[in-house]
């Protein structure tokens, strides 16, 4: 895909993580609170996942014998912080892979910010839903003369999502994430799935 200025971001989220994971020291204890990237936020990390994305794309017109892969491996890159000890904010950069049709391909990738609400089972295990918008910029190639437009676009689209983390110790945790993310292709608005696995450090 071609050079965009989407492809710096997940560098500029681990620089800004890097330059700002510090701790505050509270007034009258000893206790230490974790700030956030995110402003008015508490509790940072910044997390890395990968796995496979599903898209929700026409295949073109039947008969034409041209291959139709939907699926493909992606990941994401976020950090967040909580406003409250049950929500909180996450910001990520992601990016869907790719999807075979039309003879060429079709590709996706976004940034996205979503509210979470987040449900301790226990001092390890907590489970996490999410709801928030993706701006997302798309590129489409194939024959243009079966029917279905190709080339670029981009907007803002719906995503949402849950999900399970398991806090193996005090700065380290596993993810497993299903999420949903509404796109804006050439030919259509469709949605993406990505299911991933991956991990979080709190900062």
């Amino acid at each position: 895909m071609p050079s965009s200025p989407l492809r710096t971001i997940p560098w500029l989220l681990a620089a800004a993580c890097a330059a700002t994971g510090v701790q505050a020291q509270t007034g009258s204890t000893s206790q230490k609170q974790r700030d956030s990237v995110i402003p008015y936020t508490q509790q940072g990390y910044i997390g890395l996942s990968g796995g496979r994305s599903n898209y929700d794309l026409s295949a073109g017109p039947a008969g034409t014998g041209l291959g139709f892969d939907d699926s493909d491996s992606a990941w994401k890159l976020s950090t967040g912080g909580y406003f409250h000890p049950n929500a909180g904010v996450e910001l990520s950069y992601l990016n869907a892979g790719k999807a075979h049709r039309l003879g060429g391909t079709t590709r996706a990738q976004g940034v996205n910010l979503s509210l979470i609400g987040r449900a301790p089972l226990n001092e390890q295990f907590d489970l996490f839903g999410k709801v928030g918008t993706t701006y997302g910029r798309t590129r489409t190639t194939g024959f243009s003369g079966l029917g279905v437009a190709t080339g670029k676009d981009s907007g803002f689209g719906l995503s949402y999502g849950l999900g399970a983390r398991w806090n193996f110790n005090q700065q380290w945790a596993a993810v497993v994430e299903w999420e949903r993310h509404k796109f804006h292709f050439a030919d259509d608005n469709a949605g993406v799935k990505m299911t991933t696995l991956g991990v979080q450090y709190k900062y």
